[in-house]
């Protein structure tokens, strides 16, 4: 029985079951699943390709969330830590009365069909909170991993830092090496409240027929810090997410990175938003991404500056090794205040030849000096990531073939 509260919200998303998202392809939802095997269990091939996204299941860890399919297979904290909490978001909305008025308050359930999909199939999800003056040095791992075939994953998630405190958030999303094709609908939303910093990085390896339709949101106080990472860098259909940091504190700060190498057929289309509500408030959007094959890369930024003394700034630099990819750069930039201060810059081409000629005149392969030029190029310079977590990060990237 759905409680009354929940009621309201799948009304609504019943009249969205057919709003095509403003970007991206259009997904057929008829086309997957929601009904599973239950009783699953971790086997050597899930801890495998969970490690592959930066997640270790065989290592204690200050906190681990871990979600196959639709069951929570760990939900825990480390015994020595104090001032944080993981749950199943079905078991915090019962612990706690509170969270309901946190339920799609920074996203509309209405936005489009994967929101409304989301909501009506949604199948667990976690809950992240610190106690306020909490400060977690030592990241979280939280993953959500595929292991049936033509499955629709739907979780909702939220996060809330309060005040002063600090969560570093690890998020790995994969799926088995028996899963072909799978459409995975996450919606994520983040409450950082005053004076408080959340760094949250996410490192996808989905597979080459996988579809993905993140929905996020982000509401940031007054001195709080939002850092969003996002890593991809095996070949997958088609992905297309567009998050929103609503800057409503004075003197907040909002930062997305993206790391991407496309190849084969994806369809990769990225952006964000960053809304610069208060006075002081800043913003940055940072993409870096290599194109070939015959992929399709859309970065999308939009900054709007509101408020005095705000500033924002959007970048994307592109590498395209094939003459059959294809980046496109849309930054927007809206000034709806004479104070603010907003610049985007772009750059897409071609492998610099002064650099590959000179390390071929030193003896190295023409295929072996590509890679290290693109390797080079991708290279995390994150703020903010555990010195472990860059060099995972930067190992991954000279596996690229």
């Amino acid at each position: 029985m759905v409680e009354e509260w929940r009621r309201k919200f799948k009304e609504i998303a019943l009249s969205a079951i057919d709003k095509k998202a403003t970007f991206g392809s259009d997904i057929d939802l008829s086309k997957f699943i929601d009904k599973i095997e239950i009783n699953k269990s971790i086997n050597e091939d899930i801890e495998e390709r969970a490690l592959e996204v930066g997640i270790e299941l065989s290592k204690e860890k200050s906190g681990t969330y871990f979600q196959l399919d639709h069951s929570v297979l760990i939900s825990k904290v480390a015994s020595n830590i104090r001032g944080l909490e993981i749950l199943p978001i079905d078991d915090a909305l019962l612990k706690y009365d509170w969270l309901k008025s946190y339920y799609w308050k920074t996203l509309s359930v209405d936005q489009d069909k994967y929101t409304a999909i989301a909501e009506l199939k949604q199948n667990k999800g976690y809950f992240i909170r610190t106690a306020p003056g909490v400060k977690i040095s030592q990241p979280i791992q939280a993953c959500l991993f595929i292991d049936t075939q033509g499955l629709l994953q739907a979780p909702h998630n939220i996060i809330i830092a309060e005040e002063d405190s600090e969560l570093n958030i690890i998020t790995g999303c994969t799926i088995s090496s028996r899963v072909k094709s799978a459409l995975h609908v996450g919606i994520t939303e983040f409450y950082i409240k005053k004076n408080a910093t959340v760094i949250f990085t996410m490192i996808h390896n989905w597979g080459e027929d996988v579809y993905v339709r993140p929905r996020t949101g982000a509401i940031i106080e007054e001195g709080g810090i939002f850092i969003s990472n996002y890593i991809s860098l095996k070949p997958v259909r088609d992905i297309q997410t567009y998050p929103t940091a609503y800057l409503v504190g004075n003197n907040a700060k909002a930062k997305f990175n993206s790391i991407i190498y496309a190849s084969k057929d994806s369809i990769i289309d990225l952006g964000n938003r960053i809304i610069l509500m208060s006075e002081g408030s800043s913003g940055e959007s940072i993409f870096k991404v290599v194109a070939t094959g015959r992929s399709k890369v859309y970065n999308r930024g939009q900054i709007i500056g509101q408020n005095k003394a705000t500033k924002g700034h959007l970048e994307c630099r592109g590498l395209i090794l094939c003459p059959t990819a294809s980046i496109v750069a849309i930054p927007e930039l809206i000034a709806e205040h004479s104070e603010t201060e907003l610049s985007h810059e772009a750059a897409i081409g071609k492998l610099q030849e002064e650099q590959l000629h000179y390390l071929m005149s030193r003896g190295i392969a023409p295929e072996e000096a590509i890679g290290i030029l693109v390797k080079g190029f991708l290279d995390p310079g994150l703020p903010g990531l555990p010195e472990i977590l860059k060099s995972e990060i930067r190992r991954r990237i000279f596996e690229i073939k």
